[in-house]
C-alpha cells in the first residue's frame, strides 16, 4: 500500500509561485508514474502534469505549459510541482496520484488509471 502526502499549498497572490511536494512511502517509488491533479469547486478533477517512473517523460495540460514543472527525486521518494505565474483560475485542491508504470499514456488524464491518491493540498490564488 502506497501512501502519498502532499504539502506546500497556501494562499498567494496572482503572479506568485508555489512548489508543491508529494512524499511517497510504502512502495517502490520507481514502480510508479506520478501525477498531479486539481479540482476546483463544482468542477471535475483534472490532470495538471505527470512524470513517468524514470523522470524521463512528462506531460502538462495546455493551460499550465510554460508555467509549471514536474520533477521527482528518487532519493527522497518525492515528486514536486513548481507553479509559477499563478492565476486565480489555478485555485483548486491539488492532489498527488500514483499509477503503475507501463500503463498507456493515452490514459494519463483518466483518474481511474491511478492506484493511489493523496489527501490534497489547497492552493488559493487571489487577484
Amino acid at each position: 500500500q502506497v501512501q502519498l502526502v502532499e504539502s506546500g499549498g497556501g494562499l498567494v497572490q496572482a503572479g506568485d509561485s508555489l512548489r508543491l511536494s508529494c512524499a511517497a512511502s510504502g512502495g517502490t517509488f520507481s514502480n510508479y508514474d506520478m501525477g498531479w491533479f486539481r479540482q476546483a469547486p463544482g468542477k471535475e478533477r483534472e490532470l495538471v502534469a505527470i512524470i513517468n517512473w524514470s523522470g524521463g517523460r512528462t506531460y502538462y495540460r495546455d493551460s499550465v505549459k510554460g508555467r509549471c514543472t514536474i520533477t521527482r527525486d528518487s532519493d527522497k521518494n518525492t515528486v514536486y510541482l513548481q507553479l509559477n505565474g499563478l492565476k486565480p483560475e489555478d485555485t483548486a485542491v491539488y492532489y498527488c496520484a500514483a499509477r503503475r508504470r507501463g500503463v498507456s499514456w493515452g490514459y494519463v488524464g483518466s483518474t481511474s488509471s491511478y492506484d493511489y491518491w493523496g489527501q490534497g493540498t489547497q492552493v488559493t490564488v487571489s487577484s
